[in-house]
């Protein structure tokens, strides 16, 4: 880039005292010095409001009167040639553009989820450091391709101001890209650590609180730099176009208290960084006794990456200490380092790495148990899942046995054990609660007595027939029928027809069908008035109907 600097200069003489010869055409002097114009050395004529090239082949043609040129060229027109500042700057903006779409591939890969999200590790945060690369190959697209402008200005303007402003961004996110990187870096090491064992790390300890504030620490001085650095009067850059105007406007401004004390902030950032890793190494990876032991450790377990990206950064903060003391250096752009980038497309997904670790893991412990899993073959040999829905229950059952080899016995076993499962279930159905609780025919007094169930014996315990079976309901029906029996024994004359009756299908026979007859204790005519003598077989009389006195029973254990 050509720098043309300016200073104070008389018009140079021309045909009269009233004339003067610029770039080999003639002015009117008089009209210049009426508007105030002024010629540098840098071969501009300006007033303060408007600034001329008078440099061949941009001379002007004619000045008017009222102080306007014809055919003029404005001093802040990119008129000079790309230079080797701009030709740099283009071939880095194309890397960092072709970078971009790498950082976006590498986001989608490393940003996708194969397992639940689980409370302490969100996907959020392994893609913070991508979303960081992002915003550096925007802000150095940016400011390289200002370069452009930086070297074609032909007096310095407004390019060298986004220039700068872009790359001190620049820098901000590049400590931000390589703290996120470093921290979840760390977390990772966690994962993988806790994975096999949930509870091999404590929650609430020292190492996890250093883990919680350590990123609002380096946040903190981050921020803090990004507000020394960026709100500010970026208008004073501009004035380079002396050396007068540099020493008394640029160079103050661009080497202030604000700048110098934003370096020292990055220096913090820096070194919480350090300690972060150092942090995860310690917590993580085995423990090294002694401090050369450990220092060796230290670089062991710290991956490539790190150690060419750690290196990088300090670099960077030591070049924008150096701009902030010396003026002489200008504001360069960074060459940022594309490791991180190249990491990404080498390491895998993480989420895919735990469960390839998950999978070892089970493969280890399935081969110390001396289990050994069928070849990837069997499947597709025996795969009948087009055949499950249409398959009863015993036939998957006993499609299953047959797959797990239980042979011919354990298959008639299975067999046996669902037949007597389905008579059991199928005999329970037929029995009905409280059956021997059905309804006799009433009697008069003249009646006979109905005698008890031949064979019927109350203190045999044959007479009772005993569950066996694991049901609690099914064993407290079979003891409220026995309980039945013993309570009403006249019922079990008329449980057949009763059963018969509920088997039947449609609706429950008339009680008119046999006129005269009673059925179920009901008379037929319902209007014949009633006997307080005569006695039913209720539950509600204390008369028995058979003559005989009628059974007290205090409780259960009587029976």
């Amino acid at each position: 880039m050509v720098l043309h600097v300016r200073a104070l200069l008389d018009f140079p003489p021309g045909a009269n005292t009233s004339d003067t010869v610029l770039g080999g055409v003639h002015f009117n002097r008089t009209v210049l010095n009426f508007w105030n114009y002024t010629l540098y050395t840098n071969g501009t004529v300006s007033n303060g409001s408007n600034c001329y090239v008078t440099e061949q082949p941009h001379t002007p043609v004619y000045l008017f009167p009222n102080g306007s040129f014809v055919n003029s060229t404005w001093c802040y027109d990119p008129i000079n040639p790309i230079g080797t500042r701009a030709g740099v700057g283009v071939g880095f903006g194309v890397v960092y553009a072709m970078a971009l779409v790498f950082v976006l591939a590498n986001l989608k890969k490393h940003g996708k989820s194969y397992l639940p999200t689980s409370k302490r590790f969100y996907p959020i945060g392994r893609r913070w450091q991508w979303y960081y690369a992002i915003l550096i190959c925007v802000a150095a697209f940016i400011s390289l391709f200002v370069n452009i402008d930086v070297d074609r200005f032909y007096v310095v303007g407004l390019p060298i101001v986004i220039n700068s402003f872009f790359w001190y961004l620049l820098q901000q996110f590049t400590m931000a890209l390589v703290w996120e990187a470093v921290r979840h870096w760390g977390s990772w090491s966690e994962r993988q650590a806790i994975d096999p064992d949930p509870f091999a790390l404590r929650e609430g300890d020292r190492r996890s609180k250093i883990e919680f504030w350590m990123p609002l620490w380096f946040y903190f001085w981050l921020w803090l730099n990004f507000f020394l650095i960026i709100p500010r009067n970026w208008g004073e850059i501009e004035k380079q176009r002396s050396p007068d105007q540099t020493a008394a406007r640029a160079a103050p401004n661009a080497t202030d208290a604000r700048f110098k004390a934003a370096t020292f902030c990055l220096v913090v950032c820096w070194l919480t960084i350090v300690v972060s890793l150092r942090h995860s190494i310690k917590h993580y990876y085995p423990r090294n006794r002694g401090l050369l032991n450990k220092a060796a450790g230290f670089l062991r377990f710290t991956p490539w990456r790190f150690i060419f990206i750690l290196p990088l950064a300090a670099c960077l903060i030591a070049y924008q200490g150096l701009v902030s003391w010396n003026f002489a250096y200008s504001v360069l752009n960074a060459k940022a380092s594309l490791a991180a980038i190249a990491y990404g497309f080498l390491s895998p997904n993480e989420d895919k790495e735990l469960i390839r670790q998950r999978r070892e893991r089970g493969t280890q412990i399935d081969r110390e148990m001396g289990y050994v899993p069928k070849p990837a073959w069997w499947r597709r040999v025996k795969n009948n899942d087009h055949l499950v829905g249409r398959m009863t229950m015993r036939e998957r059952i006993a499609m299953n046995v047959r797959e797990l080899g239980g042979g011919n016995a354990t298959n008639r076993g299975v067999h046996q054990n669902i037949e007597v499962m389905a008579n059991e279930r199928e005999q329970a159905d037929r029995e009905i609660e409280m059956a021997n609780m059905g309804r006799g025919n009433s009697i008069t007094a003249e009646s006979a007595p109905v005698p008890v169930r031949p064979g019927f014996d109350a203190a045999k315990g044959s007479t009772f027939t005993s569950y066996s079976g694991k049901s609690d309901r099914r064993r407290n029906e079979r003891a409220l029928n026995a309980a039945a029996e013993l309570l009403f024994p006249v019922a079990g004359a008329s449980r057949p027809d009763h059963t018969s009756e509920l088997m039947q299908d449609g609706p429950p026979p008339s009680y008119t069908d046999a006129p005269g007859a009673e059925r179920a204790g009901r008379p037929d005519n319902l209007n014949t008035p009633h006997d307080s003598s005569l006695r039913s077989n209720s539950t509600s009389t204390a008369v028995s109907i058979t003559g005989q006195q009628p059974q007290q029973v205090k409780s259960m254990l009587d029976i």
